[in-house]
């Protein structure tokens, strides 16, 4: 997604109008609309302005993605209690169907029992509750995982 299109998703997240961003940083509405066109951008000082105003770190701003703010936005509104719920394994298998289909194929017995033995020792070195300890081993799998994609 370019620039522009990351400012108008931003500035429509906010609920703001081109109008109302215009008058808070002191340019015309038509400097918004060049922006969000990308037609020009804004300088870093405006760039930060903006961060601030749409209530994001110019990182994110930058980065901007509607989608992902709103997975962000639902995983934080989501309590523990519809989490626990929930059937994750059935709910990625429609996006990902080896996870419904891998048994039929790989005994997971040696493969639970050697990832609990990483789970004991990383409790065991870093002091976490199983829960972090979970959350820190899932985590540090995502990104062997991003770093096998890559390279």
């Amino acid at each position: 997604m370019s620039l522009g299109s990351n400012l108008y998703q931003a500035r429509k997240k906010a609920g703001l109008s081109q109008e109302g961003v215009a008058e808070r940083l002191g340019v015309s509405r038509q400097t918004i609309s060049k922006w969000e066109t990308g037609e020009t951008l804004p300088d870093i000082r405006q760039s930060k302005r903006l961060a601030v105003l749409y209530k994001l770190t110019l990182d994110e701003l930058i980065d901007f993605d509607l989608d992902v703010q709103e997975v962000q936005e639902a995983i934080a509104r989501t309590s523990d209690a519809v989490t626990d719920k929930i059937d994750w394994t059935s709910a990625w298998g429609k996006k990902y169907p080896v996870l419904l289909t891998y048994p039929e194929k790989v005994d997971p017995a040696p493969y639970a029992q050697a990832l609990g033995q990483l789970l004991e020792r990383l409790k065991g070195e870093s002091g976490y509750n199983e829960l972090d300890a979970f959350l820190v081993l899932k985590d540090i799998l995502a990104k062997v995982w991003q770093a096998r994609k890559k390279g």
